[in-house]
């Protein structure tokens, strides 16, 4: 697979902005480890080879479980994920497939809500939101996996 396009290079504003977003997310009040789960979690749903590549690597290197990380795609099965981690990932796939659904449940968020403070919630969609744009991004430009 060949990359189409560099993005950040013929538009480095943008792609400065989203890094500034990040860098409010990595330095928030939300647990580093939700991030990288939704943002895992959202790449596989996506099928962005490069997302689900980059941050694998990076939960690997900050001392995840090889347990954990094999078992996100499935993890409604998995006894591997604390409650919270669970309502971060249940909301971001209704997030994330919200053409198939139309909608976040109203079970779903208020799940989401008894494990997180309504500034966490604010961050989580903003994750959300985050790693959708990413993804998209590295699947329409066809971003290489481990380059």
């Amino acid at each position: 697979m060949t990359q189409r396009i560099n993005v950040a290079k013929n538009i480095p504003e943008v792609y400065h902005h989203f890094l500034g977003v990040e860098k409010i997310l990595h330095d928030s009040e939300l647990p580093a480890g939700t991030i990288l789960l939704v943002k895992l979690r959202a790449s596989q749903i996506n099928g962005c080879g490069y997302c689900v590549d980059m941050h694998s690597r990076h939960m690997k290197k900050d001392g995840e479980s090889d347990e954990r990380l094999w078992m996100v795609a499935a993890w409604r099965e998995a006894t591997v994920f604390t409650p919270a981690e669970r309502a971060a990932l249940a909301l971001t796939e209704e997030a994330t497939r919200l053409a198939d659904l139309q909608a976040v449940s109203d079970a779903v968020w208020q799940e989401a809500s008894e494990h997180y403070s309504e500034k966490q919630l604010a961050l989580l969609i903003a994750a959300i939101a985050m790693i959708n744009a990413w993804n998209r991004i590295g699947v329409t430009a066809r971003l290489t996996p481990g380059a």
